[in-house]
């Protein structure tokens, strides 16, 4: 590990002890934990989440599929299949391990392989797929170690699809498993989901949360709050598919899709195990799962595009199911088709009814096979890939092409620039007149500039789900170029235009962003970066959003280390970055910062943070940021309310004391945690802890 230095000499310290408590996302996922009794062996040998590369690649996909499909129909006691296959079971645990996942800040899916733990485990929407992990023990015991358990999920439910005849696009490989279930506590219910986001009454829950209820995958299958009107259903559908990067045409797709397979367990109003009697006490006919009871088609171990065809056929109409809950069953005057007996919906599937827009999809795909197979395929891969991040990550033999969702980058040029050459033109135009007025007392210094371009561009990075990142320059295309933060970052590209204009072949804006903040730190005293070119330039801004949704300062800055995946260290050091006053103006704060110093990297942030007592102003800049003076003699410095979080929190506030004191140490930390940044999304270079 390439953080493994500079942490070394902080152990001293016991703030790197305490992250285990106050941030258990975080280092505490290298100790090994004690998994709960009778739980399935789980890889001990896989802690960090650094290496980018998968595990797949040894693995013989026609080999495990053989297998799985022979597990689908061989039934077990302890969990009789239905119909004859447990392929819908395996669906539903693929689709609930992956359906966690979401777009605001990349937390959830089935990489890591959390819903083998609590919280995800105990929510209600996974009750009884324990018993689907325990059939898929034997399998992962023959693969062992080159076989993850995220790997294996997602695999089984894409299998379990095709099984069944339906459609299927590929397969990406390449998911690690965590530990732990740490990761997936911001998910909720949890404290750390409560900092985040509240959501005060559950069943009206909204982003950056997932879905509308914490502990439901989908929405609540009975209505809103509980209330069957299939009209009240409908945002709470659009929001949670939203939530998680799907449109309406792959919502559609998706619930149809899934629903052509299995059956709802609520066999009477007992509960878990009680339904029925004797051996069959509790399981099979008499299985109580989601308190639900019936098929959605007549052929449920089959794929057809039957549900929307009787969505539409049948007249609906609401009934009190065995297992007590609202739903909906054909009306007594509709003439049913002899497979369709015991066919029933719930008010979420009704509901696909009550829009208009979803209507539409619903007649599309009962007329037409081809497209729901296509669409269906599709929506499959994003919603079992999505947290996988980019297409280059994806690993093994049944890898379909890139995908819009993965946002795919060009190739890159057969030959590079000459780097030495390109890093003295920068040093050329680190001062002088140009585009956009600069900083220094002739307003004509560029390099703070240019390590706020470099920043920006490479912030966007998210150890969630590997989305963001410097490698496609997007910060100079919408949405990216419009986001608050981002205002003037235009002109700066202008700036960087007469080097860009030099290399026109083997020079990327990616590639020139990054090394022109490298080069501004190092002309500023930093020691040497570790640059790595090749990087590419995007044709579209879609970048991962701002999360500007957090209570105070404080959270944000926890929150926003653990997504892009540093070490309190290192993510305390970066914050002495070059900073540009004029930057600052342009954001509403003022030609303010806390320093005269603009072109030296120092520690001098550090000692100032340290050495005065911060007030309030009533300026609050275009991202929310609350700007505080220094509030003594001398002159007056400038802070905001994020600057301060690293003395506000005490964990940071050690490091912010260790930094302060020691410069060289500052210096060996901030070189690692600016080049781990820079390369994060660089496939095979990414260093970055988690």
């Amino acid at each position: 590990m390439l953080f493994a230095s500079s942490i070394a000499l902080l152990l001293a310290s016991t703030a790197v002890h305490t992250a285990s408590a106050a941030c258990p996302h975080m280092l505490s996922r290298r100790d090994a934990r004690v998994l709960p009794q009778g739980h399935p062996a789980v890889d001990g040998s896989i802690f960090a989440r650094d290496n980018a590369q998968g595990v797949q690649g040894s693995v013989d996909l026609n080999s495990l599929e053989k297998d799985l499909t022979k597990l689908f129909t061989t039934s077990q006691p302890f969990w009789p299949h239905d119909f004859d296959s447990y392929g819908p079971f395996f669906i539903r645990l693929a689709w609930h391990c992956n359906g966690s996942y979401r777009v605001s800040d990349g937390r959830g899916g089935c990489d890591g392989g959390r819903i083998r733990f609590a919280p995800e485990l105990t929510w209600a929407d996974n009750a009884n797929l324990d018993k689907a992990l325990k059939l898929l023990e034997p399998v992962k015991a023959k693969y062992g170690a080159a076989l993850s358990w995220g790997d294996l999920i997602s695999f089984t439910g894409t299998t379990a699809i095709k099984s069944m005849g339906g459609p299927v696009l590929g397969f990406c490989g390449g998911r690690k498993d965590d530990q732990n279930g740490d990761a997936s506590l911001p998910l909720g219910p949890s404290a750390q989901q409560q900092a985040i986001h509240e959501c005060p009454i559950n069943g009206e829950c909204t982003a950056p949360l997932g879905p509308t209820t914490i502990g439901l995958i989908y929405v609540n299958p009975a209505g809103h709050m509980g209330v069957p009107n299939p009209v009240g259903s409908v945002p709470d559908i659009r929001s949670t598919f939203k939530n998680m990067g799907m449109d309406d045409r792959e919502t559609v797709a998706l619930i149809g899709g899934g629903h052509a397979f299995g059956k709802t367990h609520g066999a009477c109003k007992l509960g878990p195990g009680k339904c029925g009697s004797g051996p069959d006490k509790g399981i099979g006919r008499n299985a109580f799962t989601s308190g639900f009871e019936g098929q959605w088609t007549g052929t449920p171990t089959r794929w057809t595009n039957d549900y929307y065809v009787n969505l539409l056929k049948y007249n609906w109409t609401l009934f009190e199911g065995p297992g007590g809950n609202p739903q909906w069953k054909p009306a007594a005057t509709d003439k049913l088709d002899a497979d369709d007996a015991h066919v029933r919906m719930l008010t979420a599937d009704v509901a696909l009814l009550h829009d208009p827009v979803y209507l539409k999809l619903v007649k599309e795909y009962a007329a037409d096979v081809k497209s729901l197979e296509n669409d269906f395929a599709r929506s499959w891969y994003k919603l079992v890939s999505r947290d996988v991040g980019p297409a280059t990550r994806c690993q093994g033999s049944r890898v379909p092409p890139p995908q819009p969702f993965q946002n795919p980058l060009p190739a890159p040029p057969a030959k590079l620039a000459n780097f030495d050459a390109v890093r003295a033109d920068l040093a050329k135009i680190l001062t002088g007149k140009a585009a956009i007025p600069g900083d220094g007392a002739l307003g004509q210094y560029y390099g703070a500039l240019f390590v706020e371009l470099a920043w920006r561009s490479a912030a966007t990075f998210r150890i969630t789900d590997h989305f963001g990142g410097a490698n496609g320059a997007r910060i100079r295309l919408s949405p990216e170029k419009d986001y608050a933060d981002n205002v003037g970052m235009d002109k700066v590209l202008e700036v960087l235009s007469a080097v860009k204009s030099k290399y026109p072949d083997g020079l990327s804006w990616a590639d020139l962003i990054v090394l022109a903040g490298e080069v501004a730190l190092e002309h500023a005293g930093s020691k040497p970066l570790h640059f790595i070119g090749g990087r590419v330039d995007a044709v579209d801004g879609e970048n991962p959003a701002p999360r500007t949704y957090y209570s105070n300062a404080t959270v944000a800055a926890r929150d926003t280390m653990q997504v892009m995946g540093f070490t309190p260290a290192h993510y305390v050091a970066l914050a002495a970055r070059l900073r540009s006053p004029s930057q600052q103006a342009r954001l509403g704060l003022g030609a303010k910062t806390y320093t005269s110093h603009v072109d030296a990297f120092s520690n001098d942030y550090f000692k100032i943070l340290l050495q005065n007592h911060w007030v309030p102003t009533d300026v609050v800049s275009k991202t929310g940021a609350k700007q505080y003076k220094s509030d003594g003699y001398g002159e007056p410095r400038f802070v905001t309310d994020a600057d301060l979080a690293l003395i506000w929190d005490p964990e940071f506030r050690s490091f912010v004391e260790k930094f302060a004191q020691d410069g060289q140490l500052l210096q060996t930390v901030f070189v690692e945690g600016w080049s781990a940044l820079m390369k994060a999304d660089l496939v095979g270079h990414n260093d970055l802890a988690m």
